[in-house]
């Protein structure tokens, strides 16, 4: 089935051959499926699915479109993927934290989709820090440092390195089907031994109630684990950006924070964390996994394993004493205020998100450079009690004019009322197969 009759197939919503999605992706990888014809079949998708069958053949054929690792090391080779949010730069701590607790962590990342960041554009804000490298480097850091935290080489699910930039473009980001096939087909293309996964709800989110959410869990737990890889899901609050700050410097200086100073310098993130890697390990085969891993951050080996993978990818040695010096500050920096007193009632992330990137903290269209510098600081969590005039957030913008307009845009986002609301629980629901 050429790629003109496999698009109308889906737009007619008939069922498909597995061959056809596996000689799509081939295609995708080749060359041989244009630009067109893939924002055409993304759309497709997006509008009609591919039902169950469909959609584990689409991984399966991102997944074979490359190499497929294996691993012969002495613990436990595990990963975690979020499905995007704001402020949500827990990659940049469980990674080292896992590798600092017994486990080996091949972490095959993406950039910013959308409104929400990207793991590979926070990492890129440090100085010389390169994450496109080849299979043999990755194999090196992995076995050296325990974690390496990096871009799908060109081997890796070729097909979806392709079809990823081109659905942030396209308005295609939020499908169900090719969430599920992009995140999987990477992971599975790992040699993984298990899998966890940080499924956002919430405004921040891709996925804004708990049945979509649900949904996504589902269709991904099921998919990973029927693949041979034991996956679990956490379905995670994002009524508000997880770390205080969103930009990817920012966001790299909060996790800089929190792994020399511990809890304190970001609860929400610390706790997810913790409770992310202490699901991951137990399905890696080692026990007392949430200890180990708030343990690993408390004591500084987490912290030793981030500079080390930092150094392995071409950022500097001595991070861990001159991180701050080594983030790049924005030119422009003042508080964005509240126009009125009263309580973070409510917090629109996806709109945050979209006046990050408005700043050049992301892509509009896929050739736009990323400005690591630009962003939101000190952002008041739900509950806050502001008064007027008093801080919403702190921003951080390359020109007089994107600062105006971000300020506007935050301000919109943020709802405040008489009375603080119950804060949600962190972790909404836990999603097996």
């Amino acid at each position: 089935m050429e790629p003109r009759a496999l698009i109308a197939a889906i737009r007619r919503g008939e069922a498909l051959p597995e061959c056809a999605l596996a000689r799509f992706a081939a295609g995708l990888a080749s060359g041989a499926v244009s630009d067109a014809q893939a924002g055409a079949f993304a759309m497709a998708v997006m509008l009609k699915g591919l039902g169950e069958e469909g959609r584990v053949a689409l991984t399966a054929g991102f997944r074979d479109s490359g190499h497929v690792l294996a691993w012969d090391l002495p613990g436990p080779v595990i990963d975690k993927h979020s499905t995007g949010g704001v402020g949500d730069p827990v990659s940049l701590i469980l990674a080292p934290a896992l590798a600092a607790s017994g486990a080996y962590v091949p972490m095959i990342s993406g950039r910013g989709l959308g409104h929400t960041g990207g793991t590979l554009d926070k990492l890129e804000a440090v100085p010389g820090v390169a994450t496109q490298i080849d299979e043999w480097r990755l194999r090196e850091i992995t076995a050296q440092v325990g974690c390496a935290i990096v871009g799908a080489t060109g081997e890796i699910a070729p097909a979806d390195r392709r079809l990823y930039a081109i659905r942030d473009v396209t308005g295609t980001v939020e499908s169900v089907d090719l969430i599920t096939a992009s995140i999987l087909s990477k992971k599975l293309a790992a040699g993984l031994d298990a899998l966890v996964l940080d499924v956002k709800c919430g405004s921040g989110a891709f996925m804004k109630s708990a049945e979509d959410a649900r949904a996504l869990a589902r269709a991904l737990t099921g998919a990973g684990t029927g693949a041979g890889c034991p996956t679990e899901a956490l379905i995670t609050d994002m009524s508000q950006p997880l770390a205080p700050a969103m930009g990817n410097a920012l966001e790299v200086a909060v996790c800089m924070a929190l792994l020399t100073e511990g809890r304190p310098a970001a609860p929400r993130l610390h706790d997810l964390t913790v409770a992310l890697g202490g699901r991951a390990l137990r399905l890696g085969g080692i026990a007392d996994g949430e200890a180990l891993v708030a343990g690993a951050i408390a004591s500084g080996t987490a912290l030793e394993r981030f500079c080390a993978m930092l150094s392995a990818l071409g950022g500097p040695p001595d991070m861990a004493e001159d991180w701050r010096t080594h983030l790049g500050a924005a030119p422009i920096v003042g508080d964005v205020t509240a126009p009125e007193g009263g309580y973070v009632t409510a917090i629109d992330g996806e709109a945050l998100g979209h006046a990050v990137v408005a700043l050049g903290g992301g892509r509009q269209v896929e050739s736009d450079k990323v400005n690591p510098s630009v962003g939101l600081s000190e952002i008041a969590p739900l509950g806050t009690f502001v008064e007027k005039g008093a801080p919403l957030c702190l921003l951080h913008a390359a020109d007089e004019e994107g600062a105006f307009a971000a300020a506007q845009a935050v301000r919109a986002a943020i709802t405040l009322g008489e009375g603080p609301l119950p804060e949600a629980p962190l972790v909404l629901e836990e999603v097996t197969a």
